[in-house]
């Protein structure tokens, strides 16, 4: 999207470079990146950088209208609810495809969005590693809104750590320590002093919860919990986790950020929305019919993550479901061969990601994330024996 600094990249681009830059990247925390790293960054213009925010403020405002919250309380599985919600999401992610506009430029194509954190803590250390290591102009950066490296983190400490003692916050995640973005969970741990801890460690009293804290070995108050856990894969792991205290109870505790928001802002929310950027989206349930081109739609289950269930080309049978309510159907969108690598283009998607600190009439676009694919999809199973695939930073022009 950026020829001059694309050509630049490639023409320097060596595997010698590029082993050198994931053993760097590797030494800080030995053996915990378990996805593959992207041989390349994605550079992004300031004319695509304002599609991309046209689009996520819109976005916002839909998050934002009174009737929102009304709309998605079906989304919540009653099973899975949880007091003390919160007036808002503390993490806004919006997950785009670069797309061809038809008219020889590109346009950003709305994929997926949550209201969950994402990899906050990686996301500033790799890109200053491959700054190390390859040349990146310094008028592009993987921050945005103005922020710098100081500003960012900043920002990032008063959206989870907030007035509260470090020591009192708390990353909580299932088995923090076999979870492929454990990397992050460590990243967050050095920027913000504040620890990862597994369910089954949480100690409970009364409606208190506390924590043998690693670095003191004191049992210490939590008062504030930076949510990791996904109640889907909570339930998938209940029989072989042990014992834990339940979470869903009205606990004595800050949420950041509160469980429901993954629900509300979620493949639930996209037959919601009406903008040129983002694909047509359908509850299965209130479909009167099936397109006629039913080639040309994904069908997503509402309540999986990572890609579960996802059915990529649909046929009549696959919508004989159970639940069709928990279903939609999404427009296919045509991913863009937009790098040029030493075989065949890869494809791109950015992740636009918001902090939303306690208070804050608006949240804040504060850093992004880009995934490269040769497959249908963006995703591990796609890109099986691929290079110039995998998680990788878009520098935005400043």
């Amino acid at each position: 999207m950026v020829p001059a600094l694309r050509q630049a990249f490639n023409a320097t681009f060596t595997r010698q470079r590029y082993t050198d830059f994931l053993a760097d990247l590797n030494s800080r925390y030995p053996g915990a990146i378990e996805f593959r790293i992207a041989e390349t960054p994605v550079f992004i213009p300031k004319d695509f950088a304002a599609r991309l925010i046209d689009i996520c403020e819109y976005l916002i405002d839909i998050i934002l209208e009174p009737r929102f919250r009304q709309l998605t309380d079906r989304a919540i599985p009653r099973e899975d609810r949880v007091p003390n919600d919160t007036t808002h999401p503390h993490f806004l992610a919006f997950d785009f495809a670069i797309c061809e506009d038809g008219i020889g430029g590109y346009q950003p194509q709305l994929i997926e969005m949550q209201g969950f954190a994402s990899l906050y803590g990686f996301q500033v250390f790799y890109p200053e590693t491959l700054r190390r290591h390859f040349t990146i102009p310094d008028n592009y950066s993987q921050f945005l809104s103005g922020l710098d490296q100081p500003g960012y983190l900043d920002l990032l400490k008063q959206t989870i750590v907030a007035d509260f003692p470090p020591e009192e916050v708390i990353l909580l995640e299932i088995r923090p320590h076999q979870q492929k973005t454990r990397v992050d969970f460590y990243c967050t741990r050095d920027y913000l002093g504040i620890q990862p801890v597994c369910l089954t460690e949480l100690i409970q009293e009364g409606d208190r919860l506390f924590y043998i804290n690693p670095v003191t070995q004191r049992k210490t108050r939590i008062s504030r919990i930076y949510n990791r856990v996904i109640f889907d894969e909570l339930h998938q792991a209940a029989a072989t986790l042990g014992p834990h205290p339940d979470i869903r109870q009205n606990l004595d505790v800050k949420w950041v950020t509160h469980p429901d928001w993954f629900y509300r802002v979620s493949k639930f929310t996209l037959p919601f929305i009406h903008h040129p950027y983002a694909p047509p989206a359908f509850f299965l349930n209130e479909l009167k019919q099936p397109p006629a081109d039913l080639e040309n739609y994904v069908l997503k289950p509402l309540f999986s993550f990572a890609g579960q269930g996802v059915v990529i080309d649909p046929q009549l049978s696959d919508l004989e479901v159970k639940n069709p309510e928990n279903w939609i159907l999404q427009r296919k969108v045509k991913y863009a061969d937009l790098i040029p690598t030493p075989d065949v283009p890869a494809k791109a998607e950015i992740r636009m990601m918001y902090l939303w600190k306690d208070n804050a009439p608006r949240p804040t676009l504060a850093i992004n994330l880009a995934r490269l694919s040769k497959g249908k999809m963006i995703g591990v199973n796609f890109n099986k024996d691929r290079e110039w695939v995998g998680g990788s930073v878009a520098f935005f022009e400043r």
